[in-house]
């Protein structure tokens, strides 16, 4: 069946497309309540299922007679670690740590708040807590006590696990002290605080609150699984919020299950047997979809990596565990092969390794831009797909469905829309704008599974947040226009859309045109205050490794600017910086930097990777400052 027409089943009949792809998991009672809707007309999928996402992801395999597969990889080039658990390994040690926590009180309904850094602990952590029926919800390892504080005091978690420190490059981090202080902070008192302890660190345990792992661990039993509906929540995932409160997106076990089953075939192509690598975190939406479940539920092989994607020990590292592993396909954030090609702009180290089992790359999390889209196909001479999706959804809302048909990538577009999404382009109005014009991405409801049903404890947000712009449609925030061809590009944020002398211009065109100069490593460009015109394009750009002369570069950007865009959106300034501030998952901070040029209060994000960069820019921005 080719993919317009499973789209077109998908979008005229979602409810009967649905059904039939229910059947893709093992549920102890199949759902007949396929879509529902409850007293706040949210959307809900397979209400009267009864499953268990852990015995998905673990058990099913091993009665299948495949427990001796390999599972889960866990590399970490920052402590010299390497690790295999076969599918049978990891359910015992899963099946233990349920009985850990259900020792501590943890049952059905039950949070437990996980605070870990990249070791398979975390992913144990998480599938444990399925297993009991109970909720997770993963911080990010590193967050600060605050930041814990305000998400203790949201989901209310009876046990925090957590590890004695995170390790990165140059330095170990203490998470102990960063947990003790958030409970304090913390005005909702979690029961106990279990610590596994890591050979780097041994972290001091509070008597009668903290338990150790390893000493609960040896004396555990195995939990079996605890059955659940189909729409008990399986985790709570925090993304930041514009009123600075964090959202808990929360994702319920049935639709999920169905989503990470079918996009890791009709996305990714992978089968049972498969070796999957998404080199992310499981602290963002990408580890827990496609780091842990999806990889697991579908067979497959999934690697946990702990290091970063350049200087651990070098540029190659990404090439080196495709080569060790047989990753059959890789998924990474642009801004991870960004720094990669800065490093090693030839790809001189690429060719060290075999990558013929590699069959794909996948890249989301920010748009991809040509130049990085380009030396990818260029030096690794595979199929290089882009992909948008959103924490909210959990899966993506486009990209190109190789499981049903393998549609040509198309330079700049994040693909079309997935089964199930049914993406429309609207005006300011909600009406729908004709094909190849801009205007705000919405997708008309219901959502298919697997995306957010709600808000935790919240569903006003979720309803002003994102339901109520358009009614009929869920708001993503994205800007962006369908082409010809039924492909999707996406512009960016709606609020990077900068306005020069009443001319609305898309930051991201701005920067897929320097991004394509050979020089430049990486860009951002930002609307900054002008009294002439309202706003006035800014562009900052790092430069490759070995380029030096900035000022002829610095015109040469202007000149193309003002050629490929026009002479309305001429550059007031281009500043050669170092390095971008960003999230930690990768996402450059451009309110951040708007905020600083412009004089404003700087609301700066739990999740910046380096605070010391703003320090670096505040010289860079000199006298452009208001």
């Amino acid at each position: 069946m080719s993919y317009k027409t499973q789209y077109s089943h998908s979008k005229t009949n979602p409810m009967e497309y649905w059904q039939e792809k229910s059947k893709l998991i093992d549920w102890y009672q199949a759902p007949n309540n396929i879509l529902s809707q409850d007293k706040d007309d949210f959307y809900h999928w397979y209400a009267d299922g009864s499953l268990n996402t852990s015995y998905l992801a673990l058990d099913l395999h091993v009665n299948e007679g495949r427990g001796d597969q390999i599972a889960l990889i866990y590399d970490s080039p920052v402590t010299n670690t390497k690790e295999q658990y076969t599918y049978s390994e990891l359910k015992i040690l899963v099946a233990k740590f349920a009985d850990v926590l259900a020792s501590q009180g943890v049952t059905k309904g039950d949070r437990v708040l996980i605070y870990m850094p990249m070791i398979p602990q975390a992913a144990i952590a998480m599938l444990a807590t399925a297993r009991l029926g109970a909720i997770h919800s993963v911080v990010f390892g590193g967050f600060a006590p605050h930041e814990l504080a305000v998400r203790i005091d949201d989901a209310t978690p009876k046990v925090v696990v957590t590890a004695s420190c995170g390790v990165e490059i140059e330095k170990v981090i203490p998470y102990k002290p960063m947990i003790d202080k958030a409970f304090e902070d913390a005005n909702y008192k979690p029961d106990t605080c279990i610590v596994f302890q890591r050979d780097v660190l041994n972290a001091d345990l509070i008597p009668q609150r903290d338990v150790d792992w390893q000493t609960a661990m040896a004396t555990a039993e195995e939990h079996a699984p605890v059955p659940v509906l189909g729409t008990d929540p399986l985790y709570i995932l925090y993304t930041s919020g514009t009123t600075g409160k964090p959202k808990g997106v929360v994702r319920e076990n049935g639709g999920h299950a169905v989503a990470m089953k079918y996009s890791m075939d009709v996305i990714y192509g992978m089968k049972p047997g498969d070796v999957f690598w998404a080199a992310s975190d499981v602290g963002w939406v990408v580890g827990h979809s496609y780091i842990v479940y999806g990889p697991l539920i579908s067979g497959c092989t999934t690697i946990l990596y702990e290091g970063k994607p350049i200087k651990t020990p070098d540029a190659g590292t990404f090439w080196r565990v495709c080569e060790e592993y047989k990753v059959n396909a890789l998924f990474s954030a642009p801004t991870a092969f960004r720094a990669i090609c800065k490093e090693d702009p030839n790809g001189a180290e690429i060719s060290k390794y075999d990558l013929s089992a590699l069959k794909r790359l996948y890249l989301a999390g920010e748009r991809l831009d040509p130049a990085t889209y380009h030396w990818l196909k260029d030096i690794t001479h595979l199929p290089v797909i882009d992909h948008w999706w959103q924490t909210e959804t959990g899966w993506a809302i486009a990209g190109i469905p190789v499981g049903i048909e393998m549609l040509e990538p198309k330079e700049g577009a994040a693909g079309v829309a997935i089964p199930g999404f049914q993406v429309e382009i609207l005006d300011h109005d909600g009406n729908a704008v004709k094909q190849g014009e801009s205007g705000y991405i919405a997708i008309k409801l219901p959502l298919p599974p697997g995306c957010l049903p709600t808000i935790w404890n919240n569903p006003e947000r979720f309803k002003t947040g994102y339901l109520t712009s358009f009614p009929g449609y869920y708001v993503t925030g994205d800007g962006g226009f369908i082409d010809k061809d039924d492909y999707l590009f996406i512009m960016g944020r709606t609020d990077d859309v900068i306005n020069v002398a009443g001319h609305r211009l898309s930051t991201g065109e701005m920067e897929e045109v320097i991004s394509n100069h050979k020089d430049v490593a990486e860009c951002a460009v930002i609307g900054i205050k002008c009294e002439l015109k309202g706003q006035v394009p800014l562009a900052l750009i790092v430069l490759k490794n070995g380029v030096d002369e900035t000022s002829h570069i610095h015109n040469n950007l202007k000149e193309l600017i003002r050629e490929q865009i026009g002479a309305i959106a001429s550059l007031k300034e281009v500043l050669t910086v170092d390095r971008l501030p960003k999230t930690r998952s990768g996402k450059i901070l451009r309110k951040v930097m708007r905020q600083m040029v412009d004089g404003e209060e700087v609301q700066v994000p739990s999740t910046i990777d380096d605070m010391s960069i703003l320090d670096e820019l505040k010289v860079g921005f000199g006298s452009l400052i208001s």
